[in-house]
């Protein structure tokens, strides 16, 4: 079985990653927390949802209609 041969499933859509910041956003004054700290945590939630997406559809096999 190869990636192309499995999908995922409509009901369990990929996860999408969080829009990064514009460095315009940050205001360079040293605020805790910055608004890249919250798209670090974002992007932690991201990676955890995204690799747990993959473990599910890692059995998955396309099936012809």
């Amino acid at each position: 079985m190869s990636a192309d041969d499995s999908f995922p499933l409509p009901e369990d859509p990929k996860p999408l990653p969080p829009d990064r910041p514009g460095d315009n956003e940050c205001c360079q004054s040293g605020c805790d927390p910055c608004v890249f700290d919250f798209y670090n945590d974002e992007m932690e939630r991201y990676r955890q949802e995204l690799r747990a997406w993959e473990a599910r559809q890692a059995g998955r096999v396309k099936v012809d209609p």
